[in-house]
């Protein structure tokens, strides 16, 4: 694919740029990773429309170069509280119990750079939080 082929797609952008940008994309990559959670209210707040099955995007790393196309298989939401393991498993993040992927992901959702992103310095997340779960396949390694 050239990237003519693919310059029309929207960009995949996983966290913030920096070591788990990277970590993230190279689980993409090797097929361990085929999950994520996003936080409805940052749909919301972005205007950004929920992702949709069968729409490609551009994996992008930390130095926003194209690595990947990706096409999302699933999409649902649900309160933080229903996240399964099955869907902790397949984010491919090494977290074997959803207390340990609960853990990982409020210390991100937390920290100052999502809290920045949200506009609210106290952003916090509780169980009756809605988040958006997606599943994808990557399509093709530009790598």
């Amino acid at each position: 694919m050239t990237s003519a082929d693919y310059s029309h797609l929207p960009k995949a952008e996983f966290a913030f740029p920096g070591p788990l940008r990277d970590k993230l994309v190279a689980a993409i990559l090797d097929g361990s990773k085929t999950s994520t959670t996003g936080i409805l209210a940052d749909y919301e707040l972005s205007g950004d429309p929920l992702p949709q099955p069968g729409e490609h995007s551009v994996l992008v790393d930390s130095a926003d170069q194209p690595v990947g196309i990706i096409e999302v298989t699933e999409v649902k939401t649900a309160p933080l509280s229903d996240v399964d393991l099955a869907h902790v498993i397949d984010e491919g993040e090494g977290n074997t119990s959803v207390a340990d992927w609960r853990a990982d992901h409020e210390s991100f959702w937390h920290s100052d750079a999502m809290r920045e992103a949200m506009g609210d310095p106290n952003f916090t997340v509780d169980d009756s939080t809605i988040v958006v779960l997606e599943r994808f396949r990557l399509i093709t390694n530009l790598r």
